[in-house]
């Protein structure tokens, strides 16, 4: 007698290594700047270069990963898995040598869409529906993680001659993690998956979706906020007197602290419907804890401040992958892209004007705490799509008596 089909963890699990291993190609660098400058004989901004290759190449192909995964998922996903592993090695060719740790950089960066964008997919094609909140979250904390591993790589080996030994870490880490996905995609899905339509069929059913087009400008700013703060908190900082060492320890809490979120707070609100309380809720105190920053600067209140931005504002990033593939399922990849999309161009149009300000440290911490704010009105729009995809009627507040 058949088997009826079931979860399986296993491709969640090896996704989760591909997620981790394309963050720390991309983060690979950014806690040795200076140190990478002197050993490859550029300056800063160049080996700057090695991670702003990432976001930028990600706002140019996510829409074209995305139709490629919703046509050929397995193998979009296989290419992006095998993509990562080969930027990673492409990396150690002529060390030390800065045009092979860019060309390995481009490549990684690349694949980083195909893998990224997958999140969702992986989970409507290998997860019963009620295991797919739990996937897509644990998926995106993966990705954190690996954020996380790199910071404290970059910590544990901080010198010009352990540099080779960090870029091989990493290469080592995407090479493994590929072998443990190709391995979980031999056997295709089993769970329920639309056929999408030809070309750009795909983009024109996920670009049609109202809701899709108002989750991708609800995380517009949110996810602007958050990069730009991890981008120069330490720079706004350090007028206050805050050491670089402490800020980048903060900054380490502050995604430790997202991972923890994203382990916890997206299972529980999707199991008690309460996805949007949590989205308005995260961007009022992450407002809030920006403006503290702004008034009274320190230690003491930026690590409060930052552990608490982390653990509210980085999950949201899995509730809106969640909400995305619970609405769609033959563009899911698609969508997936815009909304990361979204975010990538959020995150350079803010750090942009917020790097303009960076000597002006109190102006930009205001700043950002107006764009959170901001962000309410935009989340408040997606009361009515949320009920409707749950099948809850909307439930309209009483006129006002005469």
């Amino acid at each position: 007698m058949t088997q009826p089909p079931s979860s399986r963890w296993s491709v969640i699990a090896a996704f989760a290594l591909v997620g981790a291993a394309t963050q720390i190609l991309w983060l690979n660098f950014a806690g040795v700047t200076t140190v990478a400058a002197a050993r490859y004989g550029v300056s800063e901004v160049a080996i700057g270069w090695l991670a702003q290759v990432f976001p930028l190449l990600y706002v140019v192909l996510a829409i074209p990963a995305g139709l490629v995964l919703d046509r050929w998922f397995r193998a979009g996903l296989a290419t992006g898995a095998v993509l990562t592993a080969f930027g990673g090695c492409l990396r150690l060719v002529g060390s030390p040598s800065y045009g092979w740790l860019l060309a390995g950089q481009v490549v990684a960066a690349v694949a980083q869409p195909l893998v990224l964008n997958a999140i969702t997919g992986v989970a409507g094609h290998y997860l019963l529906a009620k295991d797919r909140p739990t996937g897509i979250a644990v998926g995106t904390a993966a990705t954190f993680a690996g954020m996380v591993l790199t910071f404290v790589l970059c910590a544990l080996l901080p010198g010009a001659s352990q540099l080779a030994t960090l870029t091989r870490i990493g290469a080592g880490f995407a090479v493994l993690a590929a072998i443990a996905l190709l391995t979980a995609l031999r056997r295709p899905g089993q769970q329920r998956h639309a056929s999408p339509p030809a070309g750009l069929g795909a983009l024109r059913v996920a670009w049609r979706d109202g809701f899709i087009r108002k989750l991708c400008a609800s995380v517009f700013l949110p996810f602007g906020v958050f990069i730009a703060l991890t981008t120069f908190a330490q720079a706004l900082l350090a007028p206050a007197g805050v050491p670089a060492a402490t800020a980048s320890l903060l900054l380490l809490g502050t995604v430790v602290f997202g991972v923890v979120g994203c382990a916890v707070l997206p299972i529980l609100m999707v199991r008690w419907r309460a996805e949007l309380p949590m989205l308005i809720v995260g961007l009022l105190l992450s407002a809030l804890a920006i403006a503290v920053l702004a008034v009274a600067p320190g230690v003491a209140t930026a690590a409060v401040a930052l552990a608490l931005i982390g653990f509210l504002l980085i999950p949201a990033l899995p509730v809106v992958l969640e909400l995305t593939e619970r609405r769609t399922g033959e563009a899911e990849g698609t969508a997936a892209g815009l909304v990361w999309m979204a975010g990538n161009l959020g995150g350079l149009a803010v750090a942009t004007v917020v790097g303009l300000l960076v000597h002006r440290p109190g102006s930009a911490f205001w700043l950002m705490a107006a764009l959170a704010l901001a962000g309410t009105p935009l989340g408040l729009r997606l009361r009515r799509d949320i009920a409707a995809t749950r099948g809850a009627p909307v439930v309209e507040a009483p006129a006002p008596s005469t």
